[in-house]
């Protein structure tokens, strides 16, 4: 008998895109607009995300700029940005504001490195908890009998396969970061 793994594929799916959503806020001294996709200011009585009222484009290795659309919004997103405590210096203009990224200290970069695999850790937690329900539900159904012992061993080990490459993502994308971290 077949077993839907659809649902599990799903929630290894969210995991991935989860942690490499994580990692993108960890900030490495080089330039990343993803940095910013949680900052808002108040926009005309509402909370907005910068990158709903300005464009953001990379000027260099270390640096960005933010231009905003109306530019009465360029003192807001500069107390937004000072508030959200990046670690990045902002200087502002007539056009808009330009946001460097310091070089990292080995203090900061071997912190970070331990915040990165804290993360990739919980993801692996996670996985390893779907992957707990799936076994059981592999075992409910076969004690109900919709499932032959073959069946069971043979789901198990097709869901530990899956695990172990889904695992195996998490870790490529932990060591990019970390690469990324060391430069």
């Amino acid at each position: 008998m077949a077993y839907d793994f659809s649902e599990f594929k799903k929630e290894v799916e969210g995991v991935h895109e989860w942690l490499v959503k994580e990692f993108t806020g960890i900030r490495t001294g080089r330039a990343t607009p993803a940095l910013f996709d949680n900052v808002a200011i108040e926009s005309y009585g509402a909370r907005t995300l910068i990158a709903h009222v300005a464009s953001i484009t990379t000027e260099g290795p270390r640096s960005l700029r933010i231009s905003p659309w109306d530019k009465k919004h360029i003192k807001e997103i500069e107390k937004a940005i000072t508030a959200s405590d990046l670690g990045v210096s902002v200087a502002t203009d007539d056009m808009g504001l330009r946001i460097s990224f310091p070089e990292l200290t080995s203090e900061r970069r071997v912190l970070l490195k331990k915040l990165a695999n804290e993360k990739l850790e919980h993801a692996k937690v996670s996985i390893r908890h779907e992957r707990e329900r799936v076994l059981n539900d592999i075992q409910e159904k076969c004690k109900e009998g919709e499932l032959t012992e073959d069946d069971k061993f043979r789901l198990k080990d097709e869901v530990q396969k899956m695990v172990d490459t889904a695992i195996m993502k998490l870790e490529e994308v932990n060591v990019k970061k970390d690469k990324e971290i060391s430069e």
